[in-house]
């Protein structure tokens, strides 16, 4: 399991790496409206996509293609893949027509904020599209991702969100540059970007055997167990990014560039989350349902303890160096072209904020599919609901009091509320889990706590310690403020790594027991 999820963390940072590029890119247009037309018109499929496709699809289509594999054999694994990806087709498909059609109706749902604006409202429907349509390519994107996982075939695709970058970037950098509206280059270019990823997964889809040959199949018993699972799924598999899209639709009724700042802010949280938190939780999804459709109950508990084990020595640590290098990161990242430094200031506010709810969201990814792989999707969906209600609660206490008050930075409450609902959301998943009886922690816990604590604190005391404050920051030229940054983020790491290995941290204690049977994790 180590070994899987240090191939996805690698292959996840080089899209992060260059996701990380393509916004430097797009941060040199500066914050404009039509800059947040595009960051709604990308967040509308991508909210669909997360929803339907990497969050419901693949956590209900995973645990029974696993429990295809074990049980059944390969000509009907091939059916199963068959009737899901014509059913897939049928269905999206049509919802794509429908987005494409109804476009500006989405985009009032979305953003009405926009309704004030015009030009706004017309340019994110222009765009959306073309974006839209990104949900049905991610979708089969996801559900070839999921056979090649389930068969331990994971580099492939956690590869294939490079060259959504690397496509993003070459419209902005080609193309754009010739509109009298950039962003409408790059929307063409999220267009591009699905069909490719899709057409890079086909080959390998092919050299085990299961490349789809697309049949409708709505009847077939694999396809609507996947469906009954699913449809709780929905809700409980997504609440991250529901809360996300609630904070956009709120945001669009707060000042032009709201929409951005939380974006940008986003983006430097989904780099820790995405090569860690998201490739552990990609990978254990297949291992808990293997472990689940044998029998063995112990050995699910120790996947399940490893796993919380590696993202809280991972997360907190993550979490307050983000915090402590929040602003100079995003004034080193994005501070060019027409993003100015009161982008930067907003821009921090919102990081700060959801940079306090990151190991949260690092564990509901990680406990999330241990009901899953049990094939229980009510009780997370029970769950989300009331992280939902929190979520929505929280920001109408955090931000219409700012809004009131005509204090700047409202839209950071939108973050903040998004943060501490995640806490609340992997809280409640944990307590559900020992409830169910299904984990229980393993010895060593009180002690690893104290040496995360020990080595966090020594971090932090080095990094705040080192780092120019705002005044010297200014002054630094852009190669000086990359190796600034680049010496504390290391240091930190150093500090914190060496502090753990002085408080007797063993990586053992991290591993998961591998199967003598299988020699699987």
């Amino acid at each position: 399991m180590l070994r899987s999820t240090a191939v996805v963390g690698a292959m996840t940072l080089v899209s992060r790496v260059l996701g990380l590029a393509r916004d430097v890119v797009l941060a040199r247009f500066g914050v404009t409206a039509g800059m947040d037309a595009f960051f709604v018109a990308f967040k509308i499929p991508n909210f669909t996509r997360r929803l339907f496709a990497e969050g419901a699809f693949s956590q209900a289509f995973v645990p029974v293609l696993s429990e295809y594999r074990t049980q059944r054999e390969h000509g009907e694994v091939q059916a199963l893949v068959d009737y899901v990806a014509g059913t897939m087709l049928g269905m999206l498909g049509l919802l794509v027509l429908v987005g494409v059609l109804a476009s500006p109706a989405l985009v009032t749902v979305f953003a009405p904020g926009f309704w004030a604006d015009p030009q706004k409202f017309d340019l994110t429907a222009y765009m959306l599209r073309f974006t839209f349509p990104y949900l049905l390519f991610m979708a089969l994107v996801a559900f070839a991702a999921g056979i090649l996982n389930s068969y331990g075939r994971f580099a492939a695709a956690a590869f294939t969100p490079v060259w959504l970058n690397v496509i993003l970037i070459a419209a902005a950098l080609l193309i754009s540059p010739q509109l009298d509206e950039p962003m409408v280059g790059v929307a063409w270019g999220v267009f591009v970007a699905g069909f490719v990823q899709l057409a890079f997964l086909l080959p390998s889809l092919a050299r085990i055997r299961l490349l789809p040959r697309p049949r409708w199949g709505a009847g077939n018993a694999g396809v609507k167990k996947i469906m009954k699972l699913m449809l709780p799924g929905i809700i409980g598999s997504s609440v991250s990014q529901i809360n996300l899209l609630f904070d956009t639709l709120l945001a669009s009724f707060l000042i032009t560039g709201s929409v951005s700042w939380l974006y940008y802010a986003d983006r430097l949280v989904e780099f820790p989350l995405g090569v860690f938190g998201i490739a552990l939780a990609t990978v254990i999804l297949p291992v808990l349902s293997r472990a689940h459709a044998s029998g063995s109950s112990e050995q699910f508990a120790h996947i399940v303890d490893a796993s919380l084990r590696w993202v809280l020595l991972i997360g907190v640590p993550a979490m307050v160096g983000l915090m402590l290098l929040a602003r100079p990161a995003l004034s080193t990242l994005f501070e060019h072209g027409d993003f100015a430094g009161s982008d930067v200031d907003m821009t921090t506010l919102a990081l700060l904020a959801y940079g306090i709810g990151l190991p949260g969201f690092m564990l509901t990814k990680v406990l999330a599919p241990t009901f899953y792989s049990r094939q229980d999707t009510v009780t997370p969906v029970k769950i989300a609901i009331r992280a939902m209600i929190a979520n929505m609660v929280m920001n109408v206490l955090f931000v219409v009091p700012l809004v009131l008050l005509k204090i700047p930075g409202a839209h950071a409450g939108l973050a903040l509320a998004t943060a501490l609902s995640a806490w609340l959301n992997a809280a409640l998943l944990f307590t559900a889990l020992q409830r169910a009886g299904a984990y229980r922690p393993q010895p060593g816990w009180p002690r690893l706590l104290m040496q995360i604590t020990m080595g966090v604190a020594v971090m932090a005391a080095v990094v705040n310690f080192g780092m120019p404050d705002k005044l010297q920051w200014s002054g630094l030229d852009g190669i000086g403020r990359v190796t600034q940054l680049g010496v504390w983020i290391l240091a930190g790491v150093a500090s914190y790594l060496l502090t753990l290995r002085l408080a007797g941290v063993k990586l053992s204690t991290f591993r998961a027991p591998v199967d003598k049977a299988t020699g699987n994790p």
